[in-house]
């Protein structure tokens, strides 16, 4: 049996006299400021009864714009009775995190103040509670524009672009009863404690051996003096015991603090890993005069890494980063974040199961919550902690040092968080030293690298890279932090199928036209990952996931950039990564995958295109071959004109090794049935007045396959002890029309200073999404409604109908919530999710091939700007070298200490998206290439036969124009955010332009 726990709870496989109890069940809740709130004799009679966590605005969730959320004052009270055999010592109470600003009051006392709106705080309630029932009240004020108290600065992460504003006591709460001597909580803010800290060194990855650490800081609230050992025991996911160790004894004075510790090399240990949610139980008791005397679970794992040579190691194996940035907020409709864990699990395995290996959280620190469920599915993060879309200043500046502090210490023991994130944007190189002092402090041993988006000259940062270019590095990882950023509604297949969606104007694709983008922008990273050379890539994060209701560029009021849908249903996008991101660097797993569907109209003409990882991929329909596709960007084969005859439609692949892959469609039937499939927890769906029951409604053929072009409209009807919550689809619950085809540009707008965004004419800005309705249609063939559990046992019906087919029913059986006695309850959600272990341990053969010889010259002169001209060798992506504009001084020369074999050129030229720059490449007088290179997202690669020479020379042969072939990128406002590409100070002409330049020659 498992025994993980939420980190520093009290133990549940070591008895000491401290508890946990989990205060989510039985709140009531009001909207409005009531004067005496806080006080336990005020009438609370007309409140309505909420379980945590909770926004009072979630129903508004992807039915409104983020800038039109509700926000103002909510408050929340709970009574509740400690038990006669809890200790005689301490109370803390913990809150994971409110939106905006919280105080909380026990028994009309204040005891805490909380304004970040972010990160965790803690409460010393000792001195305010009584015996027998005490009453909880806790202000809440969600304010767009909130100013801190003390100082009267705003928070800058407060804002209504990117952090989405559900307001309310939006994550969990705990009360924590302990002796007075404990070990403290890792709560900074409220409490000033740092709580416990384990992490194993001394890797021997083939012999499965590591020396773990365990530290936990004390204190004695008592009026003596304590001499008191720290004991660790380490039990793996069944339960069983693997280590046990003692520290040296420690006394600790009477009103005073200590850190305590232990270390012992362990073997046979299983290493946490990407899809392997391998976690161990750390448990750490205070042992006086051979007695117990206070216990914690730290739920944890174990891995290596290491960040240098432009590659990020995770025990010991190269991986190249490929995932997603995605709002921190990570919301559903009509519940927002209000969710239980095992909904997190779900969400976050499905990135898992794309082929992504790290989520990128935006703007804020995630829940506590998508932290541990991150641990459990095998999903490496980069964490941040507080920022919008720049770097500040003064308070401002402060305010982000706190609140990374306190993520830190609170997230230290997460073993899938792997970077700390310092800014969404560059912040000065002042400020990274600032950041990473405080993780030097709190956090020296864990094993992550600190850095910032747009830090690619810092000497600091121990990680960087762009949103949407290419870098490479030969120090420290460059992996873009979001890339991919347009949008398309799921139920936008393709131009042929209802109702007819092309691909215009820009983010506001279809199906086809957004997984293919997909593909095209990964080739970029593809082709720069290790073993391609010296300065590499790390690779990069898709922006986002899941649709999300925070800032958006298309015809919604939500952003629809996800590979899966806002109920989590996955687009085409989802499974052409999956083909893509099978493996840790070299895609090498045989994977195929046709895009769309094969439902069409007689006469229908169109393009089919195939993702696959093979060398070749033949498409056959009805068994008759259509030829082979015409391969581009590494995984995108495509058949132009193909006639549509219903039957099956085959891809089959041909990899490297004569492996095959293949894929088909199949025309289904028209639909004769609707199926329900209801997915819950694996305990069921508990009725706690928080879990949820997500409901699959399909239509189906005669043989059982979704018909992915039926989008009836289905109506629900919902009976038992549940609550409709409903589902999304594009239009308005009303019938109403929209007004007619978006027109007009992308613009520039700054409502928030610094921090510009970019907003875009839409049609269904005040649709609201069918949020809540109980008429639903389905999108291709297929949608998902949740159903929030009530708060007593019984079974729940669905019935669903829609027109020209017949009813279909499920019931689910409503399972009883274990009961809480004076308020509070021992059971937490989270215990019962196992961890996930789909992909296995990391694999001991390595993850990539060398596919080229990289050879560094020993000098470098040039026709003018000799100075300067070393520049193209420095690995530092903003510098350049540039000539003088005369066309007979446009040439670089390139000298190696010997004869090198080269057949390949890398180049970073100046303004690389916007000019081709007609070139001769000669080696040792010979030429090898001449042509017109192609404007890029970052690099081009000039190949040719291979040749042996000592000197290199790359001269331009033309005048150059400036023209961008990527479409008006509008987040590209300035040289830093377009990555400094020198494009605004050297002009086009006979300026020949290179930031660098990288030579290659064959693997022999």
């Amino acid at each position: 049996m498992s025994v993980s726990a939420f980190a520093h709870d009290a133990s549940r496989v070591v008895a000491s006299p401290r508890r946990t109890y989990n205060l989510n069940p039985g709140w009531l809740s009001s909207t409005g400021d009531p004067a005496g709130a806080q006080q336990p004799g005020f009438d609370d009679s007309g409140w309505r009864p909420v379980t945590l966590p909770h926004a009072f605005n979630e129903t508004e969730a992807f039915a409104r714009d983020i800038k039109q959320l509700s926000t103002g004052i909510t408050w929340y009270r709970k009574r509740v009775t400690l038990p006669r055999t809890a200790p005689h010592g301490k109370a803390l109470l913990e809150f994971e995190g409110v939106r905006q600003a919280a105080e909380v009051w026990v028994n009309g006392r204040s005891v805490a103040l909380s304004e970040n709106g972010v990160m965790a705080f803690g409460a010393d309630i000792t001195a305010a509670l009584r015996p027998g029932e005490n009453l909880i009240a806790v202000r809440i004020d969600n304010d767009w524009k909130y100013k801190e108290r003390a100082s009267g600065s705003g928070f800058q992460w407060n804002n209504d672009n990117f952090n989405v504003n559900y307001g309310g006591i939006t994550k969990n709460v705990r009360l924590h009863l302990t002796g007075l001597v404990y070990q403290t909580l890792p709560l900074f803010s409220g409490l000033g404690t740092t709580g416990q800290y384990v992490w194993a060194d001394a890797f021997d990855l083939k012999a499965r051996r590591a020396t773990i650490h365990a530290e936990t800081q004390v204190r004695n609230e008592g009026d003596r003096a304590r001499r008191l050992t720290l004991r660790v025991e380490i039990r793996d996911p069944s339960g069983k015991r693997v280590a046990r160790y003692d520290g040296a004894s420690t006394s600790v004075a009477p009103g005073g603090t200590a850190m305590l510790s232990a270390a012992r090399p362990i073997g046979d240990l299983h290493y946490w890993s990407w899809g392997y949610g391998y976690l161990y139980t750390v448990t750490t008791s205070l042992v006086e005069g051979g007695r117990i005397i206070d216990s914690v679970d730290t739920s944890t794992g174990f891995r290596q890494t290491r960040f240098g040579d432009g590659m990020v190691e995770l025990n010991g194996r190269a991986i190249q980063v490929h995932g997603y940035a995605q709002r921190t907020s990570n919301e559903w409709p009509a519940v927002g974040v209000s969710i239980p864990p095992w909904i997190s699990d779900f969400s976050n395995a499905l990135m898992v199961e794309s082929g992504g290996n790290l989520v990128r959280w935006m703007h804020v620190t995630p829940s506590k919550q998508d932290i541990e469920s991150a641990d459990r599915v095998g999903l490496m993060q980069a964490m941040p902690a507080g920022d919008a879309e720049s770097d500040t200043s003064g308070r401002r500046w402060e305010q982000r040092k706190e609140v990374m502090r306190d993520a830190i210490i609170y997230n230290r023991n997460n073993p899938s968080i792997l970077f700390y994130e310092g800014g969404n944007e560059s912040i000065s190189e002042a400020h990274m030293a600032d950041l990473k002092a405080i993780r030097d402090r709190y956090d020296p041993h864990g094993g992550r690298a600190i850095g910032s988006r747009e830090m690619l000259d810092s000497r600091l940062a121990e990680y960087g890279g762009e949103m949407l270019y290419i870098n490479r590095s030969a120090r420290h990882p460059m992996w873009a932090m979001e890339y991919s950023r347009d949008e398309g509604a799921r139920l936008y297949q393709d131009e042929f199928t209802p109702p007819f969606h092309k691909d215009a104007p820009d983010y506001n694709r279809n199906q086809d036209s957004h997984a293919i983008e997909d593909v095209r922008r990964w080739s970029d990273y593809y082709r720069a990952r290790p073993g391609t050379g010296t300065r590499v890539s790390s690779g990069g994060v898709n922006i986002i996931f899941s649709d999300s209701n925070t800032h958006f560029r298309g015809d919604n009021n939500y952003r629809r950039s996800g590979e899966v849908d806002a109920v989590r249903i996955p687009k085409q996008g989802f499974f052409a990564h999956r083909v893509m991101w099978s493996d840790w660097v070299d895609s090498v797993t045989p994977a195929t995958h046709i895009i769309g569907h094969w439902n069409y109209a007689p006469g229908t003409r169109k393009a089919v295109t195939v993702v696959s990882n093979g060398e070749t991929v033949e498409l056959f329909l009805n068994g008759r071959s259509l030829g082979k596709g015409e391969r581009s960007d590494s995984f995108l084969f495509r058949w132009q004109h193909v006639d549509f005859a219903a039957g099956t439609l085959r891809a089959v692949a041909t990899h490297k090794d004569g492996r095959t892959s293949e894929y088909r469609l199949e025309t289904t039937g028209p639909a004769m049935a609707l199926r329900l499939t209801p997915r819950v927890s694996p305990r069921g769906f508990v009725m706690d007045g928080a879990d949820i029951a997500l409901v699959d409604v399909e239509a189906v053929d005669a043989g059982g396959r979704r018909v992915p072009v039926d989008n009836r409209t289905l109506h629900f009807t919902l009976d038992g002890p549940a609550q409709w919550r409903g589902g999304i689809a594009q239009g308005d619950s009303t019938g109403r029309r929209r007004a007619g085809e978006t027109t007009g540009e992308a613009v520039v707008t700054k409502p928030h200073g610094a921090d510009g965004t970019t907003s875009y004419a839409g049609t269904a800005r005040d649709e609201d999404n069918h949020i809540l309705s109980q008429t639903l249609p389905l999108e291709g063939g297929i949608t998902r409604v949740l159903l929030r559990a009530g708060t007593r046992a019984g079974t729940v019906g669905l019935s669903v109908t829609a027109e020209g087919l017949p009813s279909a029913r499920l019931s689910i059986a409503g399972r009883a919530a274990a009961p809480a006695t004076g308020g509070l309850s021992a059971d937490f959600p989270e215990d019962h999710q196992p961890g996930s272990l789909v992909r296995g341990p990391t694999p001991e053969t390595p993850s990539f091939q060398q596919h080229r010889t990289t050879h560094m010259p020993q000098g470098v002169s040039a026709g003018s700007g000799q100075g300067e001209a070393g520049r193209t060798l420095d690995d530092n992506e903003l510098t350049r070298w540039s000539s003088d504009g005369q066309p007979g001084n446009a040439w670089i020369d390139y000298r190696f200490a010997a004869p090198v074999e080269l057949n390949a050129i890398d180049l970073k030229l100046v303004g690389w998206r916007s000019r081709a720059y007609p070139l001769e490449i000669s080696i040792d007088g010979r030429t090898v290439w001449r042509g017109t290179t192609d404007r890029s997202l970052g690099y081009v690669t000039l190949d040719f036969p291979a040749t042996t020479g000592t000197a290199l020379r790359i001269r331009q042969t033309g005048a150059v124009a400036d023209k961008d072939a990527f479409g008006k990128v509008i987040e590209l406002n300035n040289a830093r955010a377009a990555g400094d590409t020198g494009a605004e100070a050297v002009p086009p002409g006979w300026h020949l332009g290179i930031v660098e330049a990288e030579f290659h020659g064959p693997v022999r």
